[in-house]
């Protein structure tokens, strides 16, 4: 398993919420907060629907029978576990 952020994942990948990140700032521990509340939460999986046409923003991610909208910015806080595939 490989851990990267939601915000550097390309439409058709997907994989498991490993953990929402808090940095330092009153910003992050809101934005942490909001995500939670959206319905982001560790051992959920999800899928990177699709990017906005214009600058990649916002992301579209399903989890949870849900789609949310999401900046990339925010999307950078959420770490998920994907697979990688052996080389033969």
């Amino acid at each position: 398993m490989t851990t990267v952020h939601l915000g550097d994942m390309k439409p058709g990948a997907s994989g498991i919420v490993s953990e929402i990140t808090v940095g330092d700032t009153a910003e992050s521990i809101v934005v942490a907060e909001r995500l939670r509340e959206m319905g982001f939460g560790e051992g959920l999986s999800l899928e990177v629907r699709h990017d906005s046409l214009f600058g990649r923003d916002p992301m579209a991610v399903k989890v949870g029978g849900m789609l949310v909208a999401l900046r990339r910015k925010e999307a950078r806080q959420i770490l998920v576990s994907i697979k990688t595939e052996k080389a033969a």
